[in-house]
């Protein structure tokens, strides 16, 4: 589950992390208020007037800016909320922007120059450890600087059973050359943002930047997090952290249904039980010469509702041609499954406005077939085998 900037900096300072304070707005008039209240509480002249959209590259896209006094905070507040915001992270069209985060200026002058950091924290697959990922090139795309500088890029594995040990987070801080007071707040930092990586069950942390103030301050400027869905569990609170308006839409419904569903952007729909399965229909399905409309998997309790269900948000997607239903039953039954395609088209009618290529395998299959071949007016295809399958999919978009 993704969250906003402001969102993400809460559970930081919650956890000792010092972060860039900020407040957020819906409207011109709440920003100016928040910068007021900024201005007291911190003594901050400037604002950092910011979207808060589930995307990064804000900046590139026009979404973070300056404001060098209130009335520049509601000018621009104004330009930014209820705009599409296009970064290199979103689709073409852009994400709506529904509030701004006003945060106070944190590159004030003094004695040393300011410095940027990248600091991320993740689990590593390949060793099954938590890492942290931190390079002296923050403030830029981190892709951008592992192809060109790789050599500043470091990581930092974290053992399990002792968790980051003191060590390790002088050797980050040596590594990204800080010295003196800011050397010793790294550390600090460090640990702090371990700590809360851990304790909130985060998939991710990605801090860009992670700033040194001219009074050798570190703090967090942004907040990219993420947490383990599977986790909330644990974490009542954060389920309220949600904001369903970022999210695709379908893919909300799908959610509400009990439905694992991605939308893609390809031409034929897919209907699979079970994870492997469906990256498996998703290449037999570009094999034929298309491209995969969406992921989606009904699951091992898949019945003639759930299966109806699917198919209604399927084709809420207009670029969908056809659709692929490939089912392998094992505590599924396929008669059910059929008898979910046959209620599907009673009952939707002319929705169903695109050939369906059925391929049931595994208990109840020949009862399964049976069922849909007595059935008049069914624009269904039947398929035994998976490259049969991919065959009919490739007839019918040719």
């Amino acid at each position: 589950m993704n969250l906003h900037e402001y969102q993400g900096k809460e559970i930081l300072n919650s956890f000792g992390v010092r972060i860039q304070r900020g407040i957020v707005a819906s409207t011109p008039e709440e920003a100016v208020t928040a910068a007021q209240k900024l201005t007291e509480e911190t003594g901050t002249s400037w604002y950092v007037v910011k979207a808060q959209v589930h995307a990064g590259g804000r900046g590139k896209g026009g979404g973070v800016k300056l404001a060098k006094n209130l009335d520049e905070v509601k000018s621009i507040s104004n330009d930014i909320i209820g705009m599409m915001l296009v970064t290199p992270q979103t689709s073409a069209e852009g994400k709506l922007v529904n509030q701004v985060l006003i945060a106070e200026d944190v590159y004030y002058p003094g004695e040393s120059e300011t410095e940027e950091y990248y600091v991320s924290v993740l689990l590593n697959r390949a060793t099954g450890k938590n890492m942290v990922m931190y390079s002296p090139e923050g403030g830029m795309d981190i892709e951008e600087v592992a192809e060109k500088t790789p050599e500043l890029i470091f990581t930092e594995e974290i053992d399990p059973a002792t968790g980051i040990l003191p060590f390790q987070a002088r050797k980050i801080a040596f590594n990204l050359g800080l010295s003196g007071t800011a050397f010793k707040e790294m550390t600090k930092f460090i640990s702090a943002l371990v700590t809360a990586y851990e304790k909130s069950d985060a998939a991710m942390f990605e801090i860009n930047p992670v700033l040194k103030t001219s009074d050798d301050k570190i703090l967090a400027v942004d907040a990219k997090v993420s947490l383990d869905e599977n986790a909330l569990y644990r974490h009542k609170d954060f389920i309220e952290l949600r904001d369903i308006r970022e999210e695709h839409p379908t893919e909300v419904e799908a959610k509400a249904a009990g439905l694992n569903y991605v939308a893609l952007d390809g031409n034929v729909g897919c209907m699979v039980n079970g994870a492997g399965l469906a990256m498996g229909t998703m290449d037999l399905i570009k094999q034929a010469g298309g491209e995969p409309a969406n992921f989606l998997d009904v699951g091992g309790t898949a019945d003639a509702e759930r299966v109806e269900i699917a198919f209604g948000i399927i084709l809420k997607d207009p670029n969908v041609k056809a659709i692929l239903v490939n089912i392998f039953g094992g505590i599924v039954r396929c008669d059910r499954v059929a008898q979910g395609v046959v209620d599907a088209y009673k009952n939707m009618g002319d929705k169903i406005n695109v050939p369906i290529i059925v391929r049931l395998q595994g208990t109840n299959a020949v009862e399964a077939k049976a069922l849909i071949d007595a059935e008049e007016g069914l624009n269904v295809i039947s398929a035994t085998e998976f490259q049969e399958a991919a065959e009919k999919v490739q007839e019918v978009l040719a």
